[in-house]
């Protein structure tokens, strides 16, 4: 566990100093961090969950243990040495190399030929610094792949309140983990507000969210 931790972190740490524009983080994804997404999902996903930017796969790793089949799970990584290091860590699980922008393709050939459908979609792009367009491709894409009752979950190191919809997603609601170094607050939303309402009725999250755009 301890040589993994290291292995980890060492690994982290060349692709932060590499593109630090690109990981948006100090740190990996604290356990307890990764177990708050993973709950989410857990036993409950019946469709494909798409994991955009799964870095050293801290939440990759907290989503099969909640229950997501290796089968069902696609985590997508930009960078070539992460996306190795997870294909070493996860060996069962088809690790996809390639760019969040690419998003509604990569559903397509998912779900081709009735395979299913994309129920949920997690994200720990760090939006802030990627360029306008890129982020309103990838949420336009979001809100197109998942179905009436998938959930967009996304994380963000910004704590602060605001705007609770964002590109045709409809919030859900919002927790804050604080034992996390930065402290980070998960965001979800859905594209159907009834699907937003049922959320808030049964979780508890009753928070105002920020817009995606500024996570």
């Amino acid at each position: 566990m301890l040589k993994r931790w290291f292995s980890t972190l060492h690994v982290f740490g060349r692709e932060l100093v590499a593109n630090p524009r690109q990981v948006g983080a100090a740190c990996p994804s604290s356990p307890v961090l990764a177990s708050r997404i993973a709950a989410l999902v857990g036993r409950q996903s019946d469709g494909y969950v798409i994991e955009l930017g799964a870095g050293t796969g801290a939440i990759t790793h907290a989503l099969l243990s909640a229950g997501v089949p290796a089968t069902r799970l696609v985590p997508v990584e930009r960078s070539e040495r992460l996306a190795s290091h997870l294909r070493r860590r996860f060996p069962h699980v088809g690790v996809r190399h390639g760019d969040a922008c690419e998003l509604a393709q990569l559903a397509t050939e998912l779900t081709a030929d009735g395979g299913g459908h994309v129920s949920h979609v997690v994200s720990s792009l760090p939006l802030r610094s990627l360029p306008p367009a890129d982020v309103r491709r990838i949420l336009d894409a979001v809100s197109r792949v998942l179905g009436d009752r998938g959930l967009f979950i996304q994380y963000t190191y910004s704590v602060r309140n605001g705007t609770e919809s964002a590109d045709r997603l409809h919030w859900c609601g919002r927790s804050v983990v604080w034992l996390n170094l930065p402290p980070a607050r998960v965001d979800v939303f859905a594209t159907q507000p009834s699907t937003a309402a049922e959320f808030r009725r049964t979780s508890g999250w009753d928070a105002p969210a920020t817009d995606l755009a500024t996570a």
